[in-house]
């Protein structure tokens, strides 16, 4: 029989406190005495607090005595609205604390999918807390980033939708760490899975002689209704062309884990046979075929080179395979095609690696931006694995970086007809990272590409509350109101004749003048307060315009 020592313990303090207020309850009572039974009873509370779990010193951040005394608003820099049709996506400059606080208001239950690559505070200038980089040496390494990112997920598990999923990147460091944390906010029970990622091939100059290639991908549910199990047809999109006609295909990997050490006769440059433009071996990951058996795949049409097809968005050749084919496979493995049609989502992953993440941005800029970027492809392969069915989905990052995330979203949506996925993204300008990079990125994807999606570029402002009455500051509220009903809408309200917004009387009126000018109003975001007359109210109706009331929800905490 088993004996639990540390209930046993807890008991005898208990015993002993007791004893303590018994005796100086008979003691004669004055103000010290009522405070040490004060002091008796905290002590109880605590005795009889967690048994088990993350326990760490908690710290309070700079934005926490911040948002203490201001609500955070958002502005919108309108020079760097990116209009090329498409679904309106975010990005959000500042602090993602407040941000995340501004998102609730929009947001609460709406996301379906969370990725995020927090920093790994190694210790080695990679986590910096109020302005000062945490170091090995700091005693309260650990707390103060488990204090960081825990104020994070609790909002994060808000926004989150009951069919939603949070994904998390994370190395050894605080991968233990961050595992009990997540089994407090979201549950263990909501525990989805770890993925292992490779990040790296084997490297030799590492303590203890163990390399340590491998980061991790924490995905925890928001409920039971999360599922993650993978259509085939999301990770396998067949094609039907004219120059094959009667056989569907689809793309692969032309690429092995093989090093040009373990395979020299796969390492060898390949070169397009239409119009010569050659495409080197990457040495620690050489060709899927070898020199011999090269031109029997040619003669099959079964490589796919980069402008073979423009629906295709690829940089690097890549292997045709055919649904029949794959078909046949799944019939003599399982007995059905089925197999073909679902899987789970397998692990480990091994679906690019850091210097791939490197390579893809390495051609958007010159020189190093941003240190090891994850790749797109794995990003793209978490997006579609956590938002199965969801062609609609909504994605936020924020702890968005470089803007993987949304290059990732932005090639989905590229290549299936059918997804109109978008995504919000928040991070800091620290180094002019989100202006420079974050943003540069985004805009020089969608140029590049000519991806039809647009993006909308706000900034975290502040209002100070504190020892003001609501009605002081009211007003100053309302000129943010129109930034918080794009966000949670999805729309743009700047220049656009067809969808408007109204805050206040004169603004109502300016509307109805303007709609003898405009006919192509078809919905008003109106405010909660504002009483349309009756003449207003029918050349509304005349016009066949929707009215959209906007809620009052977005400052009611404030209002006391």
């Amino acid at each position: 029989m088993s004996t639990n020592i540390s209930k046993q313990k807890r008991e005898d303090l208990l015993a002993k406190i007791k004893e303590i207020r018994n005796f100086i309850s008979a003691a004669s009572q004055n103000e010290n005495t009522g405070n040490l039974l004060s002091y008796l009873a905290e002590l109880e509370k605590d005795m009889n607090g967690k048994k088990y779990g993350l326990v760490f010193e908690e710290h309070r951040e700079e934005i926490d005595e911040i948002l203490d005394t201001h609500t955070p608003v958002l502005t919108e820099e309108k020079d760097l609205f990116i209009n090329n049709g498409g679904q309106i996506n975010f990005l959000i400059e500042g602090d993602n604390l407040a941000s995340l606080k501004l998102l609730e208001k929009t947001h609460k239950g709406k996301i379906d999918l969370i990725y995020i690559d927090p920093p790994y505070n190694r210790g080695i200038n990679d986590f910096k807390y109020d302005d000062d980089f945490i170091v090995k040496t700091d005693g309260y390494i650990h707390s103060k980033w488990l204090s960081f990112i825990k104020e994070r997920l609790v909002i994060a598990r808000r926004l989150l939708a009951d069919t939603g999923a949070i994904f998390i990147s994370i190395d050894d460091n605080e991968q233990a760490n961050l595992k009990l944390l997540c089994d407090l906010i979201f549950s263990e029970n909501n525990f989805a899975g770890m993925i292992p990622w490779r990040k790296r091939t084997a490297k030799t100059d590492v303590p203890f002689g163990i390399s340590q290639d491998y980061e991790w991908i924490l995905i925890y549910a928001k409920s039971n209704q999360f599922n993650a199990f993978t259509k085939r047809e999301n990770q396998r999109k067949y094609f039907s062309t004219e120059d094959i006609p009667g056989r569907e295909w689809r793309t692969h990997d032309l690429t092995t884990q093989r090093t040009a050490a373990e395979r020299p006769n796969s390492a060898f440059t390949l070169i397009n046979p239409k119009n010569g433009k050659e495409y080197p071996v990457n040495p620690n990951r050489v060709w899927a075929v070898t020199k011999d058996t090269l031109p029997q795949y040619l003669k099959e049409d079964r490589i796919i080179f980069p402008g073979d097809y423009d629906f295709l968005k690829i940089s690097k050749p890549q292997m045709r395979y055919f649904r029949d084919e794959d078909e046949a496979k799944a019939i003599k493995k399982t007995g059905n095609v089925a197999g073909v049609s679902a899987t789970t989502t397998q692990l480990p992953c091994e679906v690019g690696m850091t210097k791939e993440g490197t390579a893809d941005l390495g051609e958007l800029f010159s020189g190093k931006v941003f240190p090891y970027p994850k790749p797109v492809e794995l990003i793209k392969y978490l997006i579609q694995i956590g938002t199965v069915n969801k062609e609609s989905a909504l994605v936020l990052d924020f702890f968005a970086g470089s803007g993987t995330t949304a290059q990732a979203l932005l090639r989905i949506n590229a290549q299936n007809k059918n997804s109109n996925r978008r995504f919000i993204l928040c991070t800091n300008n620290e180094n002019k990272i989100c202006h420079d990079v974050t943003y540069e990125r985004i805009k020089r994807v969608i140029e590049k590409e000519n991806y039809a999606a647009s993006l909308k570029y706000y900034k975290v402002d502040y209002v100070p509350i504190s020892d003001r009455l609501y009605y002081e500051y009211a007003d100053e509220l309302l000129k943010y109101i129109r930034e918080l009903v794009e966000l949670e809408n999805g729309i743009n309200f700047t220049g656009n004749m067809e969808i408007g917004i109204v805050l206040t009387d004169e603004e109502l009126d300016d509307f109805i003048q303007q709609l003898e000018s405009n006919t192509r109003y078809k919905k008003l975001y109106l405010g909660h307060d504002i009483l349309m007359d009756a003449q207003q109210a029918q050349i509304l109706k005349g016009r066949k315009i929707t009215i959209n009331i906007i809620p009052d929800y977005y400052y009611k905490e404030l209002e006391g």
